[in-house]
């Protein structure tokens, strides 16, 4: 079984992904190891820049006792133009008991995974999809509000090029969330009905900001410093326009008073950031055990 996309997870598969999440949360919280994958072996090949992801696939895999690798693909054969493919091949003879892949390009983890004898989990694939992240956020928000159901969540920026956006969407409503999508104009895809930031906050009970990938766009906005922030970023005065209960969310990295303003990113009421981070280690320890057969304690 490969990790690529939410939709190849059933219901009962994310339900299990969850659960699990709960219990390795508690146990890294605790301080208590685990040797459950004691032995297998995890590739880590990122195409792309990462600290949060990168760090937290290596973290749960040496949390669950097994040994994780990773191959810098700025030092590598990729660079003496070697293909993807071939890379692929080169890797799946050394056997690895899975491998998780960040590429630019959409669909390259589902091309590497025709190759691939062992697992391939998805960390980012362009803006195609990015499962993990969402079930991270997924389980993020069971641990603050302890479900999903009813919850109404709004996602705003760049959505235009956010596999966050698109894998969240995706998922969250299969959980019983509302979904709102809203950004400028430039930045959502055609078939985005337009909302405006401040219609789109309204009552939400989560405002999860995403970043503008300014390396993916054809043109720059060519806004001016804190004009971004000013129309469509979240300030205090948008949040004000949420739920009494509100939290905020950010996949990361954050661009400090583009897309949210800095004090709001660190209010430790609402901010759920810091806490995805952590959650998201527990939710790929899950991951990694159900697809290397670890089973359930």
């Amino acid at each position: 079984m490969d990790l690529l996309s939410i939709d190849s997870l059933s219901d009962d598969q994310i339900a299990t992904i969850l659960d699990r999440a709960g219990h390795w949360f508690a146990e890294n919280r605790a301080g208590r190891a685990s040797e459950r994958l004691k032995g297998k072996i995890v590739f880590n090949v990122f195409y792309e820049t990462s600290t949060r992801t990168a760090m937290s696939f290596a973290t749960a895999t040496h949390r669950l006792g097994a040994a994780s690798i990773a191959l810098s693909v700025e030092h590598s054969s990729v660079k003496k133009g070697e293909t993807l493919e071939d890379t692929a091949r080169t890797l799946n003879s050394m056997r690895p008991d899975a491998l998780v892949i960040r590429h630019r390009e959409n669909g390259a983890p589902a091309a590497v995974a025709l190759i691939m004898n062992a697992p391939v989990i998805n960390a980012g694939d362009g803006t195609n999809e990015h499962p993990t992240q969402a079930l991270l956020d997924a389980a993020t928000l069971q641990q603050h509000f302890g479900q999903l159901e009813g919850l109404r969540v709004v996602i705003c920026g760049d959505i235009r090029h956010s596999r966050v956006a698109r894998s969240n969407a995706k998922l969250l409503p299969r959980l019983g969330a509302q979904v709102r999508l809203a950004g400028p104009p430039e930045l959502l895809p055609d078939d985005i009905p337009q909302l405006s930031i401040d219609e789109a906050i309204d009552g939400a009970n989560v405002v999860m900001m995403l970043r503008v990938q300014r390396e993916r766009l054809d043109e720059d906005l060519g806004d001016a410093p804190g004009e971004f922030l000013s129309r469509y970023g979240l300030t205090s005065d948008r949040l004000s326009r949420a739920a009494a209960n509100a939290v905020v969310m950010h996949p990361g990295p954050m661009n400090r008073g583009v897309e949210i303003d800095g004090a709001i990113a660190d209010d430790p009421q609402r901010s759920l950031i810091t806490l995805q981070v952590e959650v998201g280690v527990a939710v790929r320890m899950a991951c990694l055990e159900m697809l290397l057969g670890g089973g359930a304690a």
